[in-house]
C-alpha cells in the first residue's frame, strides 16, 4: 500500500492515532485476566504479527476487489480474509509452544492479534485525513475508527477465541464445530458492520454502533464464562 505522504509529522501522528486506541483496548482486556497473565514477550510478538497481517491482507483484498463483481460477496470475502489471517497469525506464533494451555488464553491471544491488526489498519486510514487537516476532521475520524474498526476487530476475533475456549475440553468434533461456528459468527458480524457503514447515509450511524456495543457486552459476558472455566481447571 503506497503512502499518500512522506511528511514525517503526518506519519507519526497517524501511527500514534492508530496504535493508542489499540493499546487502551489491550490494557482493558488484559486487566480482565490479571489473575493469570500471559507472557508480555509473547503478547508483544502476537500484537506485532497482527500488525504484519495487514500487509498480507491488503493484496488479498485487492485481488477480491478486482475479480468479484458483487459488492455483497466482496464484503464477505474481505471480512473472511481478515478473520482467517488474524487467526493464522496467532497460530504461527503459538506453533510448537505450550502457552495456550487454558481456555481463556485463546480469546486473549486472538484479541491481541486483532488489536495489532487494527492499529496498523487505522494508521493507514488516518494518513489521508491528516494530510488534509490535522484539526477537527482528523480528530473526529480517529474517534470513529476507535469506536468502529478497533472495536469490530476486537469483538470478531474475541468471538472466535471464545468459541475455542468454550470447546477447550471437548473432543475433536466439538472443537471443530465450535471453531467453525465462531468463524461464521465473526465473519457475519464483520460483514454486516462493513455493509451498513458503507451503505449508510448517516441516519442510522448511531444505531449501528449501538448494536456493536451490545455485541461487545455479550462478548464480555462470554469471556467471563471462559475465565471461570480456568478457575475450575485450577481448583
Amino acid at each position: 500500500m503506497a503512502l499518500l505522504t512522506t511528511d514525517p509529522k503526518i506519519l507519526v501522528l497517524a501511527f500514534f492515532g492508530g496504535i493508542i486506541p489499540s493499546f487502551l483496548w489491550l490494557w482493558f482486556w488484559l486487566k480482565e485476566d490479571e489473575e493469570n497473565p500471559e507472557p508480555k514477550g509473547l503478547l508483544t510478538m502476537i500484537f506485532v504479527m497482527g500488525m504484519f497481517s495487514v500487509v498480507i491482507v491488503l493484496p488479498i483484498q485487492k485481488f477480491i476487489q478486482n475479480y468479484i463483481g458483487s459488492n455483497e460477496i466482496e464484503l464477505v470475502l474481505w471480512a473472511s480474509a481478515e478473520e482467517i489471517i488474524k487467526y493464522l497469525a496467532v497460530l504461527i506464533i503459538l506453533y510448537g509452544t505450550n502457552h495456550a494451555d487454558e481456555p481463556v488464553d485463546w480469546p486473549i491471544y486472538l484479541i491481541t492479534a486483532a488489536l495489532g491488526f487494527a492499529a496498523l489498519e487505522n494508521t493507514f486510514f488516518l494518513i489521508k485525513p491528516l494530510s488534509v487537516s490535522v484539526s477537527t476532521v482528523s480528530l473526529l475520524t480517529g474517534q470513529l475508527r476507535f469506536l468502529g474498526s478497533t472495536l469490530l476487530h476486537t469483538v470478531s476475533s474475541g468471538i472466535i477465541g471464545i468459541a475455542i475456549g468454550i470447546s477447550f475440553f471437548m473432543g475433536s468434533f466439538g472443537r471443530k464445530a465450535f471453531l467453525l461456528a465462531g468463524f461464521v459468527t465473526a465473519i457475519a458480524l464483520h460483514s454486516a458492520f462493513n455493509f451498513f457503514i458503507i451503505r449508510n447515509d448517516g441516519g442510522d450511524f448511531l444505531k449501528v454502533f449501538a448494536f456493536l456495543w451490545v455485541v461487545t457486552i455479550i462478548v464480555l459476558l462470554l469471556f467471563e464464562k471462559v475465565r471461570r472455566m480456568d478457575k475450575k481447571l485450577l481448583a
